[in-house]
């Protein structure tokens, strides 16, 4: 079991100091190959979340990356609305709750996938 852990761990650490959320692999992984329950690993994620931010923080924050007075609203709003549906979350079965974070990749892949269509329609289009 601590070899799933130590990739969620490499895979999750990537991902989020390249600003992108790991928990998008962390959480999978915990609940596919370690077995964790649904609200365990998202949990356990924010947990590990925590030190990795700061990490990647201060690197972002060295190479001047950091737009301070956009922060600290979107901080604000994001932690109201956090408690908000850690709350709701709890009161959520794991199947439906897990069905819930899967529609949320599905659709974070289309929209990404519609990005880089435009993205590379826009491109071929100034050429």
């Amino acid at each position: 079991m601590i070899f799933w852990e130590i990739v969620a761990g490499v895979l999750g650490g990537i991902v989020a100091g390249m600003g992108m959320g790991g928990g998008t692999l962390t959480i999978p992984i915990l609940t596919i190959f370690l077995s964790y329950q649904q609200l365990q690993a998202q949990g356990i994620n924010l947990i590990s979340f925590l030190p990795m931010s700061v990490v990647a923080l201060f690197i972002h924050m060295k190479n001047h990356l950091v737009a301070w007075k956009e922060t600290w609203l979107l901080a604000a709003i994001g932690s109201l609305f956090s408690l908000i549906g850690a709350l709701v979350a709890n009161h959520i079965n794991n199947i439906v709750l897990k069905k819930m974070f899967a529609l949320f990749l599905i659709g974070l892949g289309i929209w990404q996938i519609v990005q880089l269509v435009k993205e590379n329609k826009k491109t071929k289009s100034n050429k």
